[in-house]
C-alpha cells in the first residue's frame, strides 16, 4: 500500500524588507560603462518631455517665440545638470534627478499675467520683462529650502514621518500627475497608444519569454525610437495636412519650433535676460511653490531610496537633499529658467523599470544634460519628439512612482482601524481637494478663495492643488495626534521599522549609502 503524503503551504505574509530586493545594480554598484552611458541616456530622454511641456506651456504666454522656447529648454537642461550632480554628490545622493516641476507653472504664468508688463507692446520686451520677475521670484523663494534644510527644520518635520504618513505622501507624487499620462497621450491616440503598448510589451511580456534578455532595461530606447519614426512617417505622407491646428501640433514631428529656434552652439549663461526683479507677491506665491516642490521631492527621495535598494533615507539626510534643493532653485533663478526645480517623478519610475539604481547612470545623464544644452541643433532633434509619446511613457513610470508608496503599507498593521482611517481619508482628500480647486478654476477662472489679496489667493491654489501636499499634510497631522498614547500606535503606523534610522549612526548601512564623498562626512557630519 502506498502513502500519499501531501504538504500543507503555509499562509505566512510575505515578510517585510528594509531594502528592496530584485533590485540589479543598487545606488553604490555600477553597470558596465557602455551600458551605464545608454542607461543615462536614456535617463535623459525621460526627463526631456517635462523639459519641453513646460517650456512649450509658458514660453508663449509670456510673449516668446520659438528661439525664447529653444533658449529656455537649453537653459533648464543646462541648470537640471548641475543642480543633479550637486544633489547627487553632496544631497541625499541617491540617484534622483532634478529638473522641472509642474507646480512652478502657475506662479510663473501668474508673473507673466501681472499688468505691470502690459505696457510692453513688443512680445520679445515683454518675454525677457517676464523672465526678470520669474527669476527674481526664484532668487528669494529658494532661501525657503536653503534654510529648512541647512537649519535642521526639515529634518525635525521628516521625522514625524511614519511609513503610514509617508505612503499618502508618496502614491500621489505619481497618481497627482494623472493629467499629463493619459490626458497627454490622447492627444494624439494613434501615435501616443502604440507607445504605450509597446513600451508594455518590452518591459513587461517579452523580458517573460526570452529569460535571459535584458530587453526590459531599455525598453524606453526602443519604443520611442519605433514610435518616433511611425509618427515621421505619418508626418511625410501627410496624415496631418489637413488637421486642426491642435492635432497637427500634437502629432507631427516638425511642428515643435524648437530645431529652429535653437542654435548650434550656446552657453546658457547667469542673468542672460537681464538683471531680475523682484516684486513682494511674486515671491510669496513663488514661496508656495517651493514647499510644494519640496514636500512632492520628499516623497520621491523615498521612493529612490527603494528603488535604489538602500534603506531608509535619514532625516538628517533628507534635510540635506532639500537644502540642496534650495540650492537648485537659486541656480535656476540665476538662469533663467520659468520653473523651479524638483526631484523628478518619471526618473524615479525609471529606476524601477530598469531595476538600475545605479549613481553612476544618473550622473551619466547629467553630462547628457550639460552637452546638449549646449549643443542646441542635436538637442533639439531629440526635443521634437510628439509630446503624446512621454504621455504614453508617463502612465508607467507615474504607475511605479505610485506603486513605491503602496509599497510602503507592508511596515504599517492594515488590520487597524486607524490605520484604515488615516490611510484611507488622506488618500481621498488628497484627490478630491485638488479636483475641487481645479474645477473651480475652470468654471470661474479664478481660486475658491476671494480675498482683496492676490497674492494670497494664488499661494492657497498652488498648495491646495498639489494632491502630494494636502495628502501629507493631513496625514502627517492625523499620525501625530491621532491615538498618540495608545500602547500600539508607534507599532500599526510602522514607526518601529523607520525607529532604528532616525539617526544617522543609528544603523552602519546608513553610511554605506549616504555618507559625502571626499571626507567631507567629518566636516559635515549627519545626525
Amino acid at each position: 500500500m502506498t502513502i500519499t503524503v501531501v504538504k500543507v503551504e503555509e499562509l505566512v505574509a510575505h515578510p517585510a524588507k528594509d531594502q528592496l530586493h530584485g533590485v540589479d545594480y543598487c545606488l553604490n554598484s555600477n553597470p558596465s560603462w557602455p551600458e551605464a552611458i545608454i542607461l543615462g541616456f536614456q535617463h535623459y530622454l525621460v526627463m526631456l518631455g517635462t523639459t519641453v511641456i513646460i517650456s512649450t506651456t509658458v514660453v508663449p504666454l509670456m510673449g516668446g517665440g520659438n528661439v525664447e522656447k529653444a533658449q529656455v529648454v537649453q537653459s533648464l537642461l543646462f541648470a537640471s545638470g548641475i543642480n543633479t550632480l550637486l544633489q547627487t554628490i553632496f544631497g541625499t545622493r541617491l540617484p534622483v534627478v532634478i529638473g522641472g516641476s509642474f507646480r512652478f507653472i502657475l506662479p510663473a504664468l501668474s508673473v507673466a499675467f501681472s499688468n505691470r508688463y502690459s505696457i510692453y507692446i513688443n512680445p520679445r520686451d515683454r518675454f525677457r520683462r517676464s523672465m526678470r520677475g520669474i527669476q527674481g521670484a526664484l532668487l528669494v523663494a529658494s532661501l525657503l529650502p536653503i534654510i529648512l534644510g541647512f537649519l535642521g527644520v526639515w529634518r525635525i518635520v521628516v521625522r514625524f514621518l511614519s511609513p503610514l504618513s509617508a505612503v499618502p505622501l508618496v502614491t500621489l507624487v505619481g497618481l497627482g500627475l494623472y493629467q499629463q499620462g493619459f490626458p497627454l497621450l490622447a492627444q494624439c491616440i494613434e501615435v501616443g497608444l502604440p507607445e504605450l503598448i509597446i513600451l508594455i510589451l518590452l518591459s513587461q511580456y517579452i523580458p517573460h519569454l526570452l529569460k535571459s534578455s535584458r530587453v526590459d532595461r531599455y525598453a524606453i530606447l526602443l519604443s520611442v525610437a519605433l514610435v518616433w519614426a511611425y509618427a515621421a512617417i505619418l508626418t511625410a505622407a501627410g496624415a496631418y495636412n489637413n488637421k486642426s491646428p491642435n492635432t497637427q501640433f500634437s502629432c507631427r514631428v516638425d511642428r515643435s519650433g524648437l530645431i529652429g529656434g535653437a542654435s548650434w552652439i550656446r552657453f546658457p549663461y547667469p542673468f542672460q535676460w537681464g538683471r531680475p526683479t523682484v516684486n513682494a507677491s511674486d515671491v510669496l506665491i513663488m514661496g508656495a511653490a517651493v514647499f510644494v516642490s519640496l514636500v512632492e521631492s520628499t516623497g520621491t527621495f523615498i521612493a529612490a531610496s527603494r528603488y535604489g535598494s538602500a534603506t531608509p533615507t535619514p532625516p538628517s539626510v533628507l534635510s540635506r537633499g532639500a537644502a540642496w534643493l534650495g540650492v537648485a532653485m537659486f541656480l535656476d533663478g540665476l538662469w533663467g529658467t520659468t520653473s523651479g526645480s524638483t526631484a523628478s517623478v518619471e526618473n524615479a519610475g525609471l529606476l524601477a523599470l530598469t531595476r538600475v539604481g545605479s549613481r553612476r547612470v544618473v550622473q551619466i545623464s547629467a553630462i547628457f544634460m550639460l552637452l546638449f544644452s549646449v549643443v542646441g541643433k542635436f538637442g533639439a532633434v531629440v526635443a521634437s519628439i510628439p509630446l503624446p509619446i512621454f504621455g504614453a511613457i508617463y502612465c508607467v513610470l507615474f504607475g511605479y512612482m505610485s506603486s513605491a508608496g503602496l509599497g510602503l503599507l507592508q511596515f504599517c498593521n492594515l488590520n487597524s482601524y486607524r490605520t484604515k482611517f488615516i490611510l484611507g481619508f488622506s488618500l481621498f482628500m488628497g484627490l478630491s481637494v485638488p479636483q475641487y480647486f481645479n474645477n473651480y478654476v475652470v468654471t470661474t477662472g479664478r481660486g475658491p478663495v476671494n480675498t482683496p489679496s492676490f497674492w494670497f489667493n494664488n499661494m492657497l491654489l498652488v498648495i491646495f492643488t498639489s494632491p502630494a501636499t494636502v495628502a501629507f499634510i493631513i496625514a502627517l497631522f492625523l499620525d501625530s495626534t491621532l491615538g498618540r498614547h495608545h500602547s500600539l500606535t508607534r507599532k500599526d503606523s510602522g514607526r518601529h521599522w523607520w525607529g532604528k534610522f532616525r539617526h544617522f549612526d543609528d544603523d552602519p548601512r546608513s553610511e554605506e549609502f549616504y555618507s559625502l564623498p571626499y571626507g567631507l562626512s567629518k566636516y559635515f557630519p549627519s545626525i
